[in-house]
């Protein structure tokens, strides 16, 4: 039976219909102009004419979106390029601090998203006020390196960080779903930049060697101008990737996530006993302080993205395990930490760098209490897995507001 026959015998057997149309879909496309020409009247038929043509109507919006987003992306990234390398150009004349050059990526990403999400004008206008109040804060503070005002450059990163996601979360920024994605998107993002990153390296090795070989030395050139450029624009370019479901990120980070947890809990844990043997003394060396306060980022950060990492329906497994004695360790760590600074703020005096470092602190150790008590009620079959990633989603606003405390108002108290 041709399957002109096939479509209008089977009009009462839907499950016999999709068979017909999997076997061969572009026979049955062809051969179905003839049935809905014989009983334009049918409700089956009418079902499958909408069917068949709203997918030819959403591959072409689909495909005029991609190239609208590549064209976007592309300008975004050669802009990021040249505002970046125009900075530099005033960093080495030292008319404006090194920080800037961060204003050659971040506003960028974030115009790549609110493009992308469309938020409402609140939020665009909100957007780009604080960066332009960053931007215009940073300048007029002086160029000496005094202890507040390296902080401000220290922190400042991580509330422009905030503003992006604002940017990629749209009008959905309150939506817990909105900020995991967003979390997930960085670590995909960093999986994706750093394959490229090498890719680049080796590229630059080979023209290096290319135009040494003919007696030409264009490294200075080449670094200043085309490696930067590279840089920035690959930050653009990596977003974009992502933002378009590239499956090579996606299978990546969670096998690094569930590779790199047992490597790091093993590591901390013999760095701990290494510690304690050798009599280091968080309480009076204050570098030591400095590294165990940058062991206790690293491992909240190797924690964060596993867990971001994890699917919310995804069964509880060693990983669960891995990280729940991560944070564990974690809390071990920012316990002694704040011990130590406590005991440096008593016997020593109130600094900027204590308070900022006491603060920090502070929210670690609470939201490792808040991540540690839901992990402990997942473990026990008493709450979901969302119950965890909540944990994490809901306390970023905090990070991102003490960031901005500590870049704004501690150049002017100190």
């Amino acid at each position: 039976m041709g399957i002109n026959n096939l479509i209008l015998a089977n009009l009462d057997n839907p499950p016999e219909l999709e068979r017909v149309y999997r076997r061969d879909p572009d026979a049955f496309k062809q051969a179905f102009s003839y049935a809905w020409e014989r009983m334009p009247d049918s409700r089956v038929l009418a079902v499958w004419h909408a069917r068949l043509h709203f997918k030819e109507t959403a591959h072409t919006e689909k495909t005029s979106s991609l190239q609208m987003d590549f064209i976007v992306m592309g300008l975004l990234a050669i802009l990021a390029g040249i505002c970046t390398r125009t900075l530099m150009y005033f960093v080495e004349q030292e008319a404006v601090a090194p920080i800037n050059l961060i204003f050659g990526i971040m506003p960028f990403m974030a115009a790549f998203f609110a493009y992308k999400n469309a938020p409402n004008k609140r939020v665009i206008y909100t957007i780009a006020s604080l960066f332009a109040i960053s931007i215009v804060y940073v300048n007029i503070l002086p160029l000496e390196q005094t202890d507040g005002i390296l902080l401000a450059y220290l922190h400042l990163p991580v509330f422009l960080w905030m503003l992006v996601g604002l940017a990629f979360a749209g009008d959905e920024y309150k939506a817990g779903a909105a900020r995991l994605a967003y979390l997930k998107f960085n670590g995909e993002f960093g999986v994706l930049y750093a394959i490229m990153a090498i890719c680049g390296m080796i590229l630059t090795v080979l023209t290096m060697q290319l135009f040494r070989f003919a007696g030409v030395d264009i490294s200075e050139f080449y670094f200043e101008n085309v490696v930067l450029l590279g840089a920035v624009a690959l930050a653009i370019v990596a977003a974009y990737l992502v933002t378009r479901n590239l499956k090579l990120a996606k299978n990546i980070a969670p096998y690094i996530a569930r590779v790199f947890s047992p490597l790091v809990l093993v590591t901390l844990a013999v760095y701990l006993v290494t510690v304690i043997g050798v009599g280091q003394n968080p309480f009076l060396d204050r570098d030591f302080l400095l590294v165990f306060n940058g062991v206790l980022l690293s491992v909240l950060a190797v924690t964060i993205f596993s867990i971001t990492e994890r699917g919310t329906n995804e069964q509880k497994n060693v990983s669960d395990y891995i990280n729940c004695a991560l944070i564990a360790l974690a809390l071990i760590i920012d316990s002694v930490a704040l011990s130590a600074i406590v005991f440096r703020l008593s016997s020593y005096g109130i600094t900027p760098n204590r308070l900022a470092v006491l603060g920090i602190n502070l929210l670690i150790w609470a939201n490792l209490i808040w991540v540690m008590l839901s992990y402990l009620r997942f473990l026990r079959n008493r709450a979901g897995a969302s119950t965890i990633q909540d944990a994490v989603t809901k306390y970023l606003p905090v990070y991102g507001l003490w960031a901005a405390v500590v870049a704004f108002m501690f150049p002017l108290i100190f």
